[in-house]
């Protein structure tokens, strides 16, 4: 029995794993990679697998991160089964067609630039017909459901808390008279995330293959996160102007809708109910079809939601309905608002600022000191979201640069993923603990703190693994074998123009700070020249660099 990591490897983006055991081969999650340049070109190669020989795939959520390939994987030939709860049956059936969408619209604009250079065109990784004739093989499950693939392989989807349907899988593979349990934990939910139950907790594994999004970082506990949320939004508006929420379509839109219609109940001091107000006489736009498409999934999934919900949803509060929430669907009422002179709370896709409304509306607002930027989700390296994130002075928004003068703010609270408190907890909670730990979703340095803390605390050996390196999970776990990427020097050139983009964005940032300083009073002229010489050596490394 083995596993190879074919992706989500020393990075967030593109989860698909091979299992092989019991004579069957099969995949768990076969997700898009985003973000970087170089990390996106490994869609459009062809898997490092022959699909003839897979035999079945188990889905574990509908994020396109985990399930963003299925329609190629459908295009070059796979036929097997796809099982995967039925909320992310429901959720992947909007999700993959409009991720085919984005597919064919950003080859058609690639495609016009290579026809004025005078190169070929490309065909996109898949279309909307392909992502739909994808979801015939999809077969829909239910939490605590034991499904028997056959005689020696059985499957059972618990609830992960990360989003609707989304799942933890425990696998049970019998090979050669011997069993053994893998459990792949997809994505981990954050506790104290609105609507969804907690994770569920294993009792035993063998092997565990886990998520270390926030392997290094703690969350900011729900009350403080909902008094900050208000915080901000009063602010801007009493300032006349807009809050931009990036928002990831299917998951965490609801989440702030349900926010939006609970925060009554989190205070009742006099300056909160105040704020309070100011933000329920403000129009709180939904401006993405696929979060309204994915809204409306959710209203009718509701047995799924925790207990809590439930009960509101009883008294005959639904937590994604309020005064004041409105829904544009065309392109036209997403321009209006744009037109609009007025205050309002715009909760638009996509959340990493990558592809979707969000751009236009970012370029019409992030400009605008009175407006705020507000992002309530992770923001993967490479990404326009992260950029703003980590303080960029401007950024290029569809060609054209602009200066980024809103207020910024981060609400980690509101992430999907556990915390590093919440994935200790999930390994600590197992009564049979695994023989070995895999850490995968998750950036290098975060990666390396939490595989410090798991064994320092546990003694439970714990891997980092990386792309294309295949383990062996007999008697003792080793690597046996590792797949060579044959595009590496494509992807380093890749990396390099990455760097310039980065490396143009710093001296940017650079020459506004140097402004501020040389008209600071309190800069001596032996400071000046100090900084004169340093900047005259990067001069002299820049031509260096040209000349060689």
């Amino acid at each position: 029995m083995n596993i190879t990591f074919l992706g989500a490897t020393k990075t967030v983006t593109g989860s698909n794993f091979l299992v092989e055991g019991a004579g069957k081969k099969f995949l768990v999650d076969c997700g898009l990679f985003q973000g970087q340049a170089a990390d996106e070109m490994e869609n459009e190669e062809d898997f490092k697998f022959d699909i003839k020989d897979i035999d079945f795939m188990l889905l574990t959520h509908a994020h396109i991160d985990h399930s963003g390939r299925i329609p190629k994987l459908y295009k070059d030939g796979y036929r097997g089964k796809i099982y995967a709860t039925k909320a992310t049956c429901d959720l992947c059936a909007i999700m993959l067609p409009d991720s085919g969408h984005i597919q064919e619209m950003e080859t058609e604009w690639k495609n016009r630039k290579r026809l004025r250079k005078g190169e070929s065109i490309k065909q996109p990784i898949y279309d909307v017909q392909t992502a739909l004739m994808s979801l015939e093989l999809f077969e829909p499950v239910n939490y605590d459901q034991l499904i028997e693939i056959d005689d020696d392989i059985h499957v059972r989807f618990n609830d992960a808390g990360h989003m609707l349907g989304s799942a933890i899988i425990e696998i049970w593979i019998k090979e050669n008279g011997v069993n053994k349990k893998i459990v792949f934990t997809g994505d981990l939910g954050n506790n104290d995330i609105p609507l969804l139950s907690e994770p569920t907790m294993i009792e035993d594994a063998d092997y565990l293959v886990m998520e270390s999004t926030y392997g290094d970082r703690h969350h900011m506990r729900n009350d403080n996160k909902a008094e900050l949320f208000v915080n901000i939004v009063a602010d801007t508006i009493r300032n006349g102007g807009t809050v931009v929420i990036p928002s990831f379509a299917v998951g965490r839109t609801q989440e702030i809708l349900y926010e939006l219609n609970n925060l009554k109940e989190h205070k009742h001091d006099s300056d909160f109910l105040r704020k309070y107000e100011i933000l329920m006489h403000t129009p709180v736009y939904v401006d993405s079809p696929l979060a309204i498409s994915a809204t409306e999934v959710f209203q009718e999934n509701m047995e799924l939601f925790d207990e809590e919900t439930q009960k509101l949803i009883q008294s005959g509060d639904n937590p994604l309905e309020f005064p004041g929430l409105r829904f544009t669907r065309t392109a036209e009422e997403s321009k209006e608002l744009n037109e609009d002179n007025d205050s309002a709370i715009i909760i638009s896709a996509s959340g990493m600022c990558e592809v979707g409304r969000i751009k236009h509306h970012l370029k019409h607002n992030i400009w605008n000191p009175k407006n705020t930027i507000l992002f309530v989700g992770y923001q993967a390296p490479g990404t326009l979201g992260r950029k703003i994130v980590d303080g960029a002075k401007t950024v290029k928004i569809f060609g054209e640069d602009i200066a980024v003068n809103a207020r910024i703010e981060y609400i980690e609270g509101y992430s999907g993923h556990a915390d590093q408190e919440g994935l200790l907890n999930f390994v600590y909670s197992f009564v049979k603990k695994p023989e070995h730990i895999f850490l995968v979703h998750g950036e290098p340095e975060g990666q390396k703190v939490l595989k410090q803390k798991i064994t320092e605390t546990t003694q439970i050996p714990v891997t980092i693994p990386g792309y294309g390196e295949k383990y062996d999970l007999n008697e003792t776990t080793k690597m046996v074998d590792k797949i060579e990427n044959n595009h590496t020097q494509k992807y380093l050139r890749l990396q390099v123009l990455d760097r310039m983009q980065t490396l143009k964005e710093e001296l940017e940032d650079m020459e506004s700070i140097v402004k501020d300083d040389l008209q600071s009073e309190e800069t001596n002229d032996v400071e000046v020249e100090k900084l004169n010489q340093r900047i005259k050596e990067l001069e002299q490394q820049i031509v260096r660099i040209v000349e060689g």
